[in-house]
């Protein structure tokens, strides 16, 4: 038991020079993204499962990217799902849909600003959040632009 509280502490002392490496091992599990669902890893990439179907999912994204004026680039299918791709302030937005059960989607945001630690964890960040809430208000993805226009 001891040995799981020293090597935390252990690894914060060595790796002090790398702030982001120190308080992801000392701060792991506290955090906005931990308490939405929202996992992160070190180099920027932002991953959330939703337990919906991956057509909504998709139509959530899509819906999500022109409320914040993030003109689409690419929207392609794969084997597994969709990759939609989106442009913003000199940022690709990279974003991977993958079906995991018929009910259930994994999806896979990158906001990259170029070059090797040029990630943007934020946005990747407040892009699933934002299609989270979209899909708590329209599960189903269904709710026609007329109606979204009216409650306006």
């Amino acid at each position: 038991m001891i040995f799981r509280l020293l090597i935390p502490l252990a690894l914060a002392v060595l790796l002090q020079g790398c702030a982001a490496a120190a308080l992801s091992v000392v701060g792991a599990g506290a955090g906005v993204g931990m308490g939405t669902g929202v996992e992160h890893e070190l180099n920027g990439i932002s991953y959330k499962t939703f337990a919906i179907p991956i057509a909504g999912v998709h139509h959530a994204t899509r819906a999500t990217l022109a409320r914040l004026a993030m003109p689409i680039t690419a929207d392609a299918p794969t084997n597994e799902g969709w990759n939609v791709s989106a442009s913003a302030a000199g940022r690709t937005i990279d974003i991977e849909l993958e079906r995991l059960t018929p009910r259930t989607t994994r999806m896979r945001v990158v906001a990259n600003k170029g070059g090797l630690f040029g990630k943007d964890s934020a946005t990747s960040t407040e892009i699933i959040l934002q299609t989270a809430q979209a899909l708590q208000d329209n599960p189903t993805g269904k709710k026609s632009a007329r109606k979204r226009r009216n409650e306006s």
